[in-house]
């Protein structure tokens, strides 16, 4: 048995919605997993899910036997002990409810040393002198260790309303939206992104405070009263949520993305992770599901609160319209126009095309972020007229949702930088790009995607990235993330989007690779595929995308230096996208 690692949580996880102490050990030899993303239900693992006695490994069994009587002992509670399996072959994790911090981690650490040595976990074995000895040492040192209680914020110590928002792709835009819709409704507002911690959409303290940190942060304020808190799995797997319930949970949807980290390595094991945030909504609470995502409309089963779902397939979908059969909420798109639905009874909220975020309905994923927060907003009592104000208001710009769909023009040309990490993400926004790239009589203008991300990523991801751009683009250049390489090496994250580019039809000799984000837009800009560059066609570009993760603020100086300026959705729409030219608004 091998120690991988142990793991308090401070507040509701994967494993329990309280505070639990994770062992993770691994039995056998060493193994590494492989399978498929998207495993059947024959392989299917549930994290949450308690292994009977009878299939413990008979060193995890003598662990576990042994914690339990450390507990009672120590005063670390008698119950809640439980064993899980992980698709990591060989990986076991014995998890329990802990109270002082330091004393639960020295009982299990006392506790893994003691099944080590073979000691017997009963009262009555006869210990050898060696073995005595041990277990007296051990019992000092746990009488010894201090007991720091958890910091989870605990019901009875919350005075703020609190939505949480979840998922793969569109988490930070749909916690933007949910923002602005309260704010214009007259709350003062705190927000936790990825970009920082926000009080009525003012930076107060920038860097990723996804979680509990972050919302620790907000739910602590005397000069707000509500919170919208964007909580990432990085937070989920190694600390928990930082509180005991919220009032409203979205989850947007599940796709590949930062697997093979912290034992995550499917798609089901990923949308139990973010599914915790709807695990603790409250009954008389809301929770909004992706209805499209059939992993994410299978959390339905698992939570407490009431259900909302929303859909891009309208009237077509069968989940939802099962559910509003059974007199359920849901959110659609019906003729142009989104609509809240309870049951049969129907009520029009706002016309696409008047929701900038939308680019006119061309952002499919953003006409489904704004279902999400519609959804979301209504859960925490936002009216129906108030849910509109909001999403009419909110525009896609670098100041108020920085790296999520802002649009520049520079002369002829519409530049898009863009967050997008992962193949779903990089897919919607070069969608977007075709969508502005089509001309008005058939004819499509080419399309420059500049890609890369962080070293992080499995490389089947990496691989895909780089697939769909050049299944979208007619040019794709690489910037390499070098802050970011996280124990990757600059020529390995090359190496697999390439492998990617060439397996979507590009040419890996076509492709040029720049070390900065701002290198590979000066460049582009300046015409390097135009000017022969690296072999590249010879057509300028009239949409050029950038996946922007290390420098967006040299990005953004450097469009203002170029004299690029920000588009304007709400006036420039048709001008942008010629294809809408003389489309009714309601279409």
């Amino acid at each position: 048995m091998r120690l991988v690692e142990t793991r308090l949580f401070e507040g509701p996880n994967v494993y329990r919605l309280e505070p639990v102490v994770k062992l993770e050990v691994a039995v056998g030899r060493r193994r590494t997993w492989y399978g498929q993303r998207d495993p059947g239900r024959h392989a299917l693992v549930h994290l949450g899910a308690a292994v009977p006695t009878r299939d413990w490994p008979d060193p995890v069994a003598a662990t576990a036997a042994w914690i339990r009587r450390l507990r009672a002992d120590h005063g670390e509670g008698r119950g809640g002990l439980a064993v899980h399996r992980s698709s990591d072959p060989g990986h076991w994790m014995v998890t329990f409810p802990w109270v002082g911090a330091e004393r639960a981690l020295t009982l299990t650490e006392a506790a893994m040393a003691l099944a080590e040595r073979d000691v017997s976990p009963s009262r009555t074995a006869r210990l050898t002198g060696a073995q005595d000895r041990l277990l007296a040492r051990m019992t000092e040192r746990i009488e010894e260790a201090r007991a720091t209680p958890p910091e989870w914020i605990r019901d009875e110590d919350r005075r703020l309303p609190v939505v949480s928002i979840s998922g793969t792709n569109g988490k930070s835009t749909v916690t933007r939206l949910i923002t602005h819709v309260l704010l214009r409704a007259g709350r003062h507002v705190g927000t936790t992104t990825s970009d920082g911690v926000l009080v009525d959409e003012r930076m107060i303290e920038p860097g990723d405070w996804t979680g509990s940190g972050g919302a620790h942060q907000v739910l602590a304020r005397r000069d707000i009263d509500v919170a919208v808190l964007e909580t990432a799995r990085g937070g989920i797997v190694l600390r928990g949520v930082g509180y005991e319930s919220n009032d409203a949970s979205v989850l947007t949807n599940v796709s590949s993305d930062h697997l093979d980290l912290q034992g995550i390595h499917t798609l089901p094991e990923l949308a139990e992770v973010k599914s915790t945030i709807c695990r603790i909504t409250k009954p008389d609470g809301w929770v909004v599901l992706n209805a499209d995502d059939p992993l994410v409309a299978a959390v339905s089963r698992r939570v407490k609160a009431r259900i909302a779902l929303f859909t891009l397939e309208g009237d077509g979908s069968d989940v939802v319209r099962r559910h509003r059969d059974r007199g359920g909420r849901a959110y659609f798109v019906r003729h142009g126009v989104i609509v809240e639905a309870d049951g049969a009874r129907e009520t029009r909220i706002v016309e696409v095309v008047a929701v900038p975020v939308t680019i006119g309905g061309l952002a499919r994923h953003n006409v489904a972020n704004a279902l999400a927060a519609a959804g979301g907003a209504r859960g925490l009592g936002a009216t129906i007229e108030q849910v509109r104000d909001g999403l009419t208001d909110f525009a896609p710009s670098a100041e108020r949702s920085p790296g999520r769909l802002n649009l520049y023009r520079l002369g002829a040309k519409v530049v898009i930088v863009d967050f997008a990490h992962n193949e779903a993400g990089v897919e919607a926004v070069l969608e977007v790009a075709e969508g502005i790239a089509g001309g008005a009589a058939g004819r499509a203008a080419p399309i420059t995607a500049i890609i890369g991300t962080a070293g992080d990523r499995p490389d089947d991801t990496l691989r895909g990235i780089g697939r769909v751009a050049a299944k979208h683009a007619q040019r794709v250049a690489i910037k390499q993330t070098l802050k970011y390489l996280r124990g990757r090496t600059a020529e390995s994250v090359v190496g697999e989007l390439m492998v990617g580019i060439v397996a979507g039809g590009g040419s890996a000799a076509d492709v040029p690779v720049y070390e900065s984000e701002t290198e590979a837009l000066q460049a582009e800009l300046n015409g390097a595929a135009g000017a022969g560059a690296h072999g590249g066609r010879g057509d300028a570009a009239r949409v050029l995308v950038l996946l922007c993760h290390e420098d967006r603020d040299g990005v953004f100086a450097l469009l203002a230096r170029l004299g690029a300026r920000p588009v304007d959705v709400s006036s420039e729409l048709t001008e942008l996208v010629p294809r809408l030219q003389g489309r009714p608004r309601s279409a």
